[in-house]
């Protein structure tokens, strides 16, 4: 059986591929029955485009992998608290749980800005945060640093 931390560190290592690619770090999976079914990373400056979040594309590749768009059995692991665009994809692809590394007090909309997951949705998946966000902090906080260099 597999932890949440177990999901949380292939996270990390898909985020620490994307900070190696110029990236900022941020990597997610989706899983489901304790079995990853899509991943995803940070790819923003490499794809030229906003919506190139981790969260985005392992939701993306979850719902080809199952073969629909909602995803209530599923559950989403990413290394940085969603912003409001992938809290909002997490509410209306109906995942069940997410649980997310270190929190973001710019852009965080899990409980740092906002918790979009207690307004009046439709749908409100259950929310874990902090699981591992010494390391994900980390890799953030690395990452910038190297890039003020």
């Amino acid at each position: 059986m597999h932890s949440d931390e177990d999901f949380m560190r292939e996270a990390i290592r898909l985020a620490q591929q994307a900070g190696d690619e110029g990236e900022v770090p941020v990597g997610a999976v989706v899983v489901r029955d304790g079995v990853i079914v899509a991943t995803g990373r940070n790819r923003r400056e490499s794809g030229k485009n906003a919506l190139c979040h981790a969260e985005l594309e392992a939701i993306d590749g979850a719902c080809r992998a199952l073969g629909g768009w909602r995803l209530w059995q599923c559950e989403l692991f990413v290394t940085l608290e969603p912003c409001p665009m992938c809290a909002g994809a997490a509410v209306n692809s109906r995942l069940r749980r997410v649980v997310y590394g270190a929190s973001d007090p710019k852009a965080g909309s899990c409980g740092s800005v906002i918790n979009l997951f207690e307004l009046p949705y439709n749908h409100k998946p259950q929310l874990r945060g902090g699981v591992l966000k010494e390391e994900c902090s980390a890799l953030l906080t690395s990452f910038f640093r190297r890039l003020r260099k």
